[in-house]
């Protein structure tokens, strides 16, 4: 197969702005997906609301396009039923960790098979450029004029603090990171996340004067280190891409199914 095969492409075009980073994640998901040779009807895509959760419509695989911020939650059902699916759950920032910010932490903390991707363009897109929860401090959008003052979740932290055995950050400039560091959550038996920084030109960009599309990539490039390099050794202040986590825990699923086994024994 190739990456044509998984997409619907009578719904192309697709709906992003100019430089979204959306499409690039897109892509590699694919790839990654193409990669471990996994069949369509063995792939189950589940989505909320946002720019980010638009690609359900855009895959060929069995997909189900939820409520705002329910997707962990619709997904956690879909795998328990089916615990030998492959779950795959993109989101926004405001997705995930607004209104579905405790269906992420219970998510984590359970470590159900299944794949998170959170695309973090720090606003919320599709409803007009809101501030999310990881928009951070200083920022300007179209409900802070005058600069926001909340403080910023942090992906990373939070989900390695909630219990996820898989956590990894990069961006979407980095196109072999995403591929790579998706097909590796995909093949991790355990709740994993992948943070992929994603440019919103239209919005975020435009209202924080950070110029164009390609200047949006090129601050992704040269504002985040590899995890263990010497640039993050010189750049403290440098975003850290990477995996930051990978380790082993009793998988949600398979324990539910030994609660059953014993119970139906007993």
């Amino acid at each position: 197969m190739s990456v044509r095969d998984y997409i619907r492409e009578r719904f192309f075009p697709h709906i992003w702005c100019p430089g979204c980073g959306h499409g690039t994640v897109l892509n590699n998901m694919l790839r990654a997906v193409d990669e471990q040779g996994i069949r369509k009807n063995d792939i189950v895509m589940v989505s909320g609301i946002g720019c980010s959760s638009r690609i359900s419509g855009y895959v060929d695989f069995h997909t189900l396009h939820t409520l705002h911020g329910r997707a962990l939650a619709f997904a956690t059902g879909v795998k328990l039923s089916q615990p030998e699916l492959t779950l795959i759950v993109p989101m926004g920032d405001g997705d995930c960790l607004a209104i579905g910010g405790n269906h992420f932490i219970h998510a984590c903390r359970r470590n159900i098979d299944m794949t998170a991707i959170i695309m973090n363009n720090r606003i919320y897109g599709m409803t007009g450029g809101q501030f999310s929860p990881l928009s951070g401090f200083g920022i300007q959008a179209t409900t802070s004029p005058y600069t926001n003052i909340d403080q910023a979740f942090e992906i990373v932290e939070m989900a390695k603090a909630s219990g996820a055995t898989f956590v990894a950050r990069t961006t979407s400039y980095h196109v072999q990171e995403i591929a790579s560091f998706i097909s590796q959550a995909i093949q991790h038996k355990g709740f994993s996340v992948v943070e992929i920084l994603s440019p919103c030109p239209t919005h975020f960009g435009r209202k924080n004067r950070l110029g164009d599309a390609v200047d949006m990539l090129e601050f992704l490039k040269q504002n985040t280190a590899k995890l263990g390099s010497k640039k993050a050794e010189d750049n403290p202040e440098a975003i850290t891409r990477g995996i930051m986590v990978q380790r082993e825990l009793p998988e949600y699923c398979r324990e539910y199914e030994r609660i059953i086994d014993k119970a139906q024994k007993g």
